[in-house]
């Protein structure tokens, strides 16, 4: 256990059972009152962010997190499988670690991922992914308006809107964060 005034943003914490990553933590010290430690937390797990107020003194657990690359291999129904670049090690990763951005991975993608006492708690992508367009209808001749988009498929079969120039055979770059294109690849 340590002590509040130990814990830094970016620590996670084991705070009423759940795991929390610390965003926010400041001292505070009101005119003649006590100081305090406010905390704003996001739970690992739902994402939900959670305030409190530590006493100074107050006891907490700083939970010790492992985050390493790993090599994406394949899907396994709700899981990704990955591997340990070192050990070559595999390891089943819940897709659900990976939020809207999982359907951007693919095979031999390097992801970012944090172990806690073996159990995975959270999975990162690149924020952008280079891929490969499949399917897209041709522009129309004329169509020349800016910031006009249309539908195009990618190669993992995620539907992305993308500028009219885009053809069938491009490749995208592609913000994996908010499903957006960003620029055309040469």
């Amino acid at each position: 256990m340590s002590k509040a005034s130990e814990v830094r943003p970016g620590n996670v914490l084991r705070f009423n059972g759940e795991l929390v990553s610390v965003d926010e933590y400041i001292h505070r010290t009101p005119g003649n009152l006590r100081a305090f430690y406010q905390a704003k937390m996001r739970n690992v797990k739902t994402g939900k962010l959670v305030e409190y107020r530590f006493r100074t003194d107050e006891e907490v657990e700083i939970c010790r997190v492992e985050t390493k690359d790993y090599q994406y291999l394949y899907e396994d129904g709700d899981f990704f499988v990955v591997m340990d670049n070192e050990s070559f090690e595999q390891f089943n990763i819940p897709k659900l670690l990976f939020g809207d951005a999982a359907k951007f991975v693919t095979e031999g993608m390097s992801l970012m991922i944090a172990f806690e006492s073996d159990e995975p708690i959270m999975g990162q992508t690149p924020t952008h992914v280079e891929l490969l367009i499949t399917y897209t209808e041709p522009a129309v001749k004329g169509d020349t308006a800016t910031n006009v988009t249309k539908a195009a498929t990618i190669s993992n079969g995620v539907e992305i809107r993308v500028p009219l120039f885009v053809n069938e055979g491009d490749k995208v770059k592609v913000d994996t964060r908010t499903g957006e294109y960003v620029e055309r690849v040469k």
